[in-house]
């Protein structure tokens, strides 16, 4: 089996980013110039989860196939960063894992853990003071992390989602493309700048604030990925943060005015 071109690893890039995150990113671009053409950006609401049809049951369905669909780039990159021939000469049991390249497995829960709430910790609240000073200077819309009715299955379903975001924008924005930048031979601090810009750039629907703040998370996960080699821990982070955010507004939001 040969090892790919640079060319050829690019056009792979191309394709992934075109099926997930960097569609997403231009879908981002075109919704912030929507909102800035149409009124001042603090007067713009961002909806992160929204409801999808007023029958309760066909949301479900929508809400749960968006979830099952996201995940099929992640399953691509595996792919793509599985090595088929280490794989095939029986090497090991774990040979050629693009799990185990990731650090995307359960090979040290109890670390993961720890530095998972840590950076949680770590980057959920500086989010909250990046968050108010945007909507102060007028450069983040307000934010409404659910927009779903408050059905039996809302809080699983939002579960569901904070996961999902997790998996896909780690595996894909740090563990994948700081590999695949590795072997373009940009140098480190080049992968980690062009990979936190474009975890900034989808996010840029939301506004500027929310623009830097997931930019200077993306350094700092990206950072710490190149330090570890485990995409586990961020994803825990990860998935806390939209947790936090997702089910404390469901329950919460409406009742201390957030609203």
């Amino acid at each position: 089996m040969l090892v790919p071109s640079r060319r050829r690893l690019r056009f792979e890039v191309w394709i992934v980013l075109g099926l997930s995150l960097g569609q997403s990113a231009v879908y981002s671009v075109v919704q912030l110039l929507d909102k800035m053409t149409r009124a001042p950006l603090a007067q713009g609401t961002s909806t992160l989860n929204r409801s999808q049809s007023t029958r309760e049951y066909f949301d479900l369905t929508y809400q749960l196939l968006d979830s099952i669909f996201a995940l099929v780039p992640v399953l691509l990159v595996i792919y793509f960063l599985t090595d088929q021939r280490q794989a095939k000469s029986g090497s090991g049991q774990d040979a050629g894992s693009a799990f185990r390249k990731l650090g995307f497995n359960l090979a040290r829960p109890g670390k993961d853990l720890l530095q998972g709430l840590g950076l949680a910790a770590l980057i959920g609240i500086p989010s909250l003071g990046l968050y108010a000073a945007g909507r102060a200077l007028g450069i983040t819309t307000a934010i409404i992390p659910s927009g779903l009715d408050a059905y039996w299955w809302t809080v699983p379903v939002l579960i569901l989602s904070a996961l999902r975001h997790a998996v896909v924008e780690e595996v894909i924005v740090v563990g994948y493309l700081l590999d695949r930048f590795g072997k373009f031979g940009w140098s480190m601090p080049l992968a980690i700048f062009v990979s936190s810009m474009l975890r900034g750039s989808y996010h840029l629907y939301q506004g500027f604030g929310p623009f830097i703040g997931n930019a200077i998370m993306g350094v700092v996960f990206a950072w710490i990925y190149t330090r570890t080699r485990r995409v586990m821990p961020l994803v825990i982070a990860h998935a806390l943060l939209d947790i936090v955010a997702f089910v404390g507004f469901s329950l919460f939001g409406k009742a201390v005015g957030l609203g």
